[in-house]
């Protein structure tokens, strides 16, 4: 299959690129050399090279840095997924299309409708939030407007080796290994009380492409384990696995002025569509985040 993929050079994107070579795709990735808010760039680039299929991940993801940009984010986001929807329609043969909104669309759903169904009304806290249910919107009513083939994906926290220290699971693996390294009692945290439904990034692409080959253009899917960890738990097991003896030490700073308290998803639709399954464990994704973080640690 030719494949497109934008936001390539991403924590999730060059995992992508990976798992699609290695299934034997024809794949065209882009980073920042191709702008996805221009839309007569990307109409001349896919005419050219005529995909089969493109997975849309290209944005601005950073949940916490979106406050302080919402223009820029949405801007990104809505308007560069609305472009790249419009060069895809216009294509003689238009392609099956991926676009990966976040489960963070969600917002603040009571513990009672936990995990969370696709059905679930939207009710996004950040901007982030607000600028992926901006996306979606423009996703759907290209399928339903226009015939695109397109599938939504909503992946809930993914985690894995290569993904930046501005999320909380690299930020304290890098914290922990510096803290043993430097024979440091205490490592700060941000909150440890938000439940989340993290699952491996290498088992996040592998549903990614289930979901173009088997998922029902127009659906939408969650991509996640339906599993809750708190923060503390997550920071726990990498203290344990590092062998670090310190005490985690909440710092207002790194604490989001809005944080949805409880974010768990249901994979069924995702299940039953694909026959996904989950092939990472926790411990082995924390393992693989702190050997990184440990290859990448200062000398003390």
């Amino acid at each position: 299959m030719r494949a497109v993929v934008t936001g390539a050079g991403g924590f999730v994107g060059r995992w992508l690129v990976r798992h699609l070579e290695e299934a034997g795709d024809q794949v065209v990735a882009f980073d920042r050399d191709l702008d996805v808010t221009d839309g007569g760039a990307l109409r001349q680039v896919l005419a050219d090279l005529t995909p089969e299929a493109v997975y849309h991940l290209a944005a601005q993801s950073h949940v916490g840095r979106s406050w302080e940009e919402p223009v820029e984010v949405l801007r990104v986001n809505c308007l560069g997924t609305a472009s790249v929807l419009d060069a895809c329609r216009r294509l003689a043969s238009p392609p099956r299309v991926l676009v990966v909104s976040s489960g963070e669309v969600y917002g603040a759903v009571p513990a009672e409708r936990q995990p969370i169904e696709e059905d679930e009304p939207l009710r996004p806290l950040t901007p982030y939030a607000a600028s992926k249910a901006a996306a979606e919107a423009v996703a759907l009513q290209a399928h339903r407007g226009y015939g695109l083939p397109v599938v939504v994906a909503r992946p809930f926290n993914h985690v894995g080796p290569g993904q930046s220290t501005a999320f909380v699971v690299p930020a304290l693996a890098a914290r922990i290994v510096t803290a043993r390294a430097r024979g440091e009692r205490t490592v700060a945290v941000g909150n440890l009380e938000a439940r989340r439904d993290m699952t491996d990034v290498r088992d996040v692409v592998r549903a990614y492409r289930l979901l173009v080959r088997r998922g029902e253009p127009g659906a939408v899917y969650n991509v996640c384990r339906g599993e809750a960890r708190t923060v503390a738990e997550v920071a726990e097991r990498l203290v344990a696995l590092a062998g670090a003896d310190v005490v985690l030490e909440v710092d207002p700073a790194l604490v989001r002025p809005v944080e949805v308290p409880a974010l768990v998803g249901d994979p069924s639709r995702l299940v039953a569509a694909t026959g996904w399954q989950p092939r990472y464990e926790l411990d082995e994704t924390l393992q693989a985040v702190l050997a990184e973080a440990a290859a990448e640690a200062p000398t003390p």
